[in-house]
């Protein structure tokens, strides 16, 4: 897919290109350890190598892609333990999220949450992948912005960006899920449940993970026997 023209009026081409990578990554073409070369990537997408560059450290940053002295850039991977740690740091942030937005409940934002709730309701394993992501992650910044923290904010963003490649190949297959517990999330805060949020979010989390011997909410501890990652 070329996408050279795009940039000068829609966004900066460096940007346009790391969508552009990342939306491939996610959808699993290239897969986990996979070298991403310039050359190649600048010709497939009809850009200088420049463009290509600055969008790998861009999502270097994300934690999508790995860069690495003479080897280059490859699709990151994690390593279990890293997937453990992350799902467990996302699912308990997240789960604060809910329940500060429980106790905020502001009606106007309640409301554009239940439109992104009825939008994403209507998404099926048939979308485009691009829209499935788009749409959970609206709905995950509209909860956060009920919750109106804006540190925790900065915080699940970063976290998001990193734990993007864990969750991105249940997408599909857990599209229904996925909404049938965002549901279930905002019923939890339009009634001020907070608890009731907090314990929705962050199974939903694990779930999403496909870890579900840690979808119970406990105190912090060790790892528990059997947590796995999913299949990437």
């Amino acid at each position: 897919m070329k996408v050279g023209t795009l940039g000068s009026r829609h966004a900066p081409l460096n940007k346009v290109v790391a969508d552009s990578i990342r939306e491939r990554i996610l959808a699993g073409e290239f897969a986990p350890g996979e070298r991403l070369a310039e050359e190649k990537l600048s010709a497939e997408l009809g850009v200088s190598r420049m463009p290509v560059r600055e969008a790998l450290r861009a999502l270097c940053a994300e934690g999508i892609v790995t860069l690495e002295p003479r080897r280059g850039a490859s699709v990151t991977v994690y390593t279990d333990a890293q997937v453990r740690e992350l799902v467990e740091v996302r699912a308990t942030l997240e789960g604060l999220n809910a329940r500060l937005a429980a106790r905020r409940h502001d009606p106007k934002q309640i409301a554009e949450l239940e439109r992104i709730l009825a939008a994403g309701s209507k998404i099926t394993e048939r979308s485009d992948l691009a829209r499935i992501q788009e749409n959970n992650a609206r709905f995950h910044e509209a909860v956060e912005a009920i919750a109106a923290n804006s540190v925790l904010m900065n915080i699940v963003r970063s976290l998001r960006d990193r734990t993007a490649l864990i969750f991105a190949p249940q997408s599909r297959a857990r599209i229904r899920e996925n909404w049938e517990e965002h549901a279930a999330i905002v019923r939890a805060v339009i009634s001020g449940d907070a608890e009731l949020a907090g314990l929705l979010a962050t199974r939903h989390v694990y779930n999403a993970a496909q870890m579900p011997d840690a979808a119970e909410p406990a105190a912090p501890t060790a790892a528990k026997p059997g947590m796995k990652r999913a299949a990437a």
